[in-house]
C-alpha cells in the first residue's frame, strides 16, 4: 500500500490529464457498447424477427422505451426503403460509431502518453535530486553499479510496468461498469450466473503473482551487482590486465550474470504464466455461459431470445478481454512495484547534512574558524578526539600525519561534508550547523588529490563553478596561473576540447592543473588543497607551486600536505596522530624538537 501512495504522488501533478483520460474512456466504452449492440437489429432484420412497431409512445429514459424506439424505427425502415437499404444503414451507423470510439481511444491514450513521460520524468529528476543531497558516508556503503540500475533500469520498469498497466487500470473498469449494466438489463438472472464464474479467475491469478513481486525485487537486485562488477571493471582495467587477473574477473561477472540470469528466468516464466492461465479460464467461462444462456433461451425464461443470447455472448465477451487485461496489469503492477520499493530505499536515505529552515546567510568570511572539542567516528570507531584548533583568516595551515591519522577527515568538516559527533565547527563564530550549506561551500575551494573532471571541454571544466557563462580571458588566466595554458592550446580544439571520461585524455599532471585552474576560477576566500601538486613533475611542480603561493596570498589556505618540502612557508602546521593533534608550530619550530612526530617525519624524507 505505501508503495502505491508514492505512486499516486507521482501521478498527482498530472491528475488534469488522468481525468481527461478516464473522460475519454468511458465516452469510447458508451460508443463501443453501441456498436456491439447494433449486432440485435442486424441479427433481426437478417432472420426476419423485427417487431412492428407502430408508434414508441412517449418518450421515457427506460430500456422498454428504448427498445420499442428501435423496433419503431427499423420496421418503419424496412416498410419505407427495404430491408437491404435498412440493413446498409445499419452498418453505415455500426462504421461511424467505431471511428468516433477508436478516435476516443487514441485521445485517451494521448493523455496517458504525456502522463506517463512527465511521472517518469519527475522520477528521475527527483532521485538524481535526492542522489545530490545524500552525504558521502552513504556512497562509500552504497555500490555505484546498484545505484545507476536503480535511476535507469528501475525507473524503466516503472515506466513500461506500472505506467502501461495504468492506462488500462484507467480504461477496462469503465468498459466493465457499462457493459456489465447492459447485462443487467438484458438479462440479469444470466448476468449474475456469469459474474459468479469471474472470480474463479482472479484467486488462480492473484495466487501466481503474490511471488512476482519478491522475485522482481530479487532480480532488480541481482543486476545492481552485475553492473556494478561492470563498473568496477572500466574502473581498475589497467591494474587488471597489470596483475593478469582478466579470469577471475571473468569468473566473478560469470557468477554474478549466472545469478541475475536464474532470477530472471523464474520471473519472466511467472510473467508469461498470466496469459494462458487467463486465456484458459475465460475460455471455460465464456462457455458455461453460453451453454446456461442457451438453457435459457431455449426455455423461453429470463427475459432471453435467441438474437440476445447472441447480442448478450458477444458483449460479455468484450467483458472477459478488460478483466483479462486488468489482471495481467496486476500482475505488470506487481513486478513494477519492487522497483518502487528499490527507489524508495533511496529517497528513504537520511540526510545528515541538512539545512536549517533559518540558516544564516553569510556574505563572506571575515575573522576565523574554528574547532572546538571535536570528535567524529566511523562505524564507531573514532577517527578524530578531542580536536580544538582554530585557523585565522589570511593564514595558511597544513594538516600532515600518517596515512589513517584523520588528516582528510578533519578538512571534510569544514565545507560540511561531515558533521563531528561531539563539539563543534565555527565560522566566525556561527555554528557551521547554523549556516546556509551554499553560502558556506561558496567560500571554498577543493582541489583534491585526485582530479576529478567531467567528461566535458577544457572551458566547461575550469568555470564549472560558475553558474553562467564565464569570460574567455577570465579562463584563460585561471589555466595560466595553474601552468595548464599551454597544453591545452596545443590540442587542436583548444579551450573547446574534452578531456574524455575522468579526463582520461589526459596525463596525471595535466589533470591536476585544470583541477587547480578550477579552483582558481572560483576565486574563494578559503582554499582547501589536499595535495595539490603530488601529480606533478618537478619542472610543472615548481610552476604551479609558484602559482599556488601567488594563489593564497591574502587568502586563508588549509593544505593537507604529504611531501613536507611543500609546506615550509606555511604560517602553522599542525601534525594529526591517532585522531588527535600532536603538534602545532612553524616549520622551524616543530624542526627544532628532536623527538616530535613532525621532525621525525621530515627526516624520513629528506633522507
Amino acid at each position: 500500500m505505501k508503495s502505491i501512495r508514492i505512486l499516486l504522488q507521482y501521478l498527482r501533478p498530472y491528475k488534469w490529464l488522468a481525468v481527461q483520460n478516464m473522460g475519454y474512456n468511458i465516452l469510447s466504452a458508451f460508443f463501443a457498447l453501441f456498436t456491439y449492440t447494433l449486432i440485435v437489429p442486424f441479427l433481426q432484420i437478417l432472420f426476419k424477427r423485427v417487431e412492428m412497431v407502430p408508434d414508441p409512445g412517449p418518450f421515457s429514459l427506460s430500456a422498454s422505451y428504448l427498445k420499442d424506439w428501435a423496433n419503431w424505427f427499423f420496421s418503419s425502415s424496412i416498410e419505407r426503403y427495404g430491408e437491404m437499404r435498412t440493413l446498409l444503414m445499419v452498418v453505415i451507423v455500426f462504421a461511424v460509431a467505431s471511428f468516433i470510439k477508436n478516435l476516443l481511444v487514441f485521445l485517451a491514450n494521448n493523455c496517458m502518453a504525456s502522463l506517463r513521460a512527465g511521472t517518469v520524468r519527475d522520477v528521475r529528476n527527483r532521485i538524481y535530486a535526492k542522489i545530490l543531497k545524500l552525504p558521502l558516508s552513504y556512497f562509500s556503503e552504497a555500490r555505484k553499479g546498484d545505484l545507476m540500475t536503480r535511476v535507469s533500469n528501475d525507473v524503466q520498469e516503472i515506466e513500461m510496468s506500472v505506467m502501461a498497466s495504468l492506462s488500462m487500470m484507467f480504461r477496462d473498469p469503465f468498459t466493465i461498469i457499462i457493459f456489465v449494466v447492459y447485462l443487467f438489463v438484458t438479462s440479469p438472472q444470466l448476468t449474475i450466473f456469469a459474474l459468479l464464474m469471474l472470480p474463479l479467475s482472479a484467486w488462480a491469478i492473484a495466487r501466481i503473482s503474490r511471488s512476482l513481486k519478491t522475485r522482481s525485487f530479487i532480480g532488480q537486485k541481482a543486476l545492481g551487482r552485475l553492473l556494478s562488477v561492470l563498473e568496477e571493471t572500466l574502473t581498475g582495467l589497467r591494474i587488471i590486465k597489470g596483475f593478469n587477473a582478466e579470469e577471475k574477473m571473468r569468473r566473478h561477472f560469470s557468477i554474478a550474470n549466472e545469478k541475475y540470469t536464474q532470477t530472471f528466468r523464474r520471473v519472466v516464466r511467472k510473467a508469461y504464466m498470466a496469459h494462458p492461465v487467463s486465456e484458459f479460464l475465460s475460455t471455460v467461462v465464456l462457455l458455461i455461459v453460453i451453454y446456461y444462456g442457451g438453457f435459457l433461451a431455449l426455455k423461453g425464461t429470463g427475459n432471453m431470445s435467441p438474437d440476445r443470447l447472441i447480442a448478450f455472448v458477444v458483449v460479455f465477451s468484450q467483458i472477459i478481454q478488460p478483466a483479462k487485461a486488468i489482471s495481467s496489469a496486476w500482475f505488470s503492477i506487481q513486478k513494477g512495484m519492487a522497483s518502487i520499493d528499490r527507489i524508495n530505499e533511496v529517497f528513504d536515505a537520511g540526510e545528515t547534512i541538512t539545512e536549517k529552515p533559518d540558516a544564516v546567510r553569510l556574505t563572506g568570511f571575515r575573522e576565523s574558524i574554528e574547532f572546538r572539542n571535536v570528535w567524529f567516528a566511523y562505524n564507531h570507531e573514532p577517527v578524530l578526539k578531542d580536536v580544538s584548533l582554530t585557523i585565522r583568516k589570511g593564514q595558511t595551515i597544513a594538516v600532515v600525519g600518517r596515512s589513517g591519522g584523520g588528516k582528510s577527515t578533519l578538512v571534510d568538516l569544514i565545507p560540511r561534508f561531515i558533521d563531528p559527533d561531539r563539539g563543534k565547527v565555527l565560522i566566525d563564530g556561527i555554528d557551521l550547523r547554523d549556516v546556509n550549506l551554499k553560502d558556506l561551500r561558496q567560500l571554498m575551494g577543493i582541489v583534491s588529490q585526485q582530479a576529478i573532471l567531467f567528461n566535458d571541454t577544457f572551458y566547461n571544466n575550469i568555470s564549472f563553478s560558475l553558474d553562467g557563462e564565464a569570460e574567455a580571458e577570465n579562463v584563460e588566466r585561471a589555466a595560466s596561473i595553474a601552468n595548464a595554458h599551454e597544453f591545452i592550446k596545443e590540442s587542436p580544439e583548444g579551450y573547446q576540447a574534452t578531456v574524455g571520461e575522468g579526463g582520461n585524455k589526459l596525463s596525471g599532471g595535466q589533470r591536476q592543473r585544470i583541477s587547480i585552474a578550477r579552483a582558481v576560477m572560483a576565486n574563494p576566500p578559503i582554499l582547501i588543497l589536499d595535495e595539490a601538486t603530488s601529480a606533478l613533475d618537478s619542472e610543472s611542480e615548481r610552476l604551479v607551486q609558484d602559482a599556488m603561493l601567488k594563489l593564497m596570498e591574502n587568502r586563508t589556505s588549509v593544505i593537507i600536505a604529504h611531501r613536507l618540502s611543500t609546506i615550509q612557508h606555511a604560517d602553522l602546521i599542525v601534525v594529526v596522530e591517532e585522531g588527535r593533534v600532536a603538534e602545532c608550530g612553524t616549520h622551524e619550530e616543530l624542526i627544532r624538537n628532536p623527538a616530535g612526530i613532525y621532525r621525525k617525519l621530515y627526516e624520513m624524507q629528506t633522507f
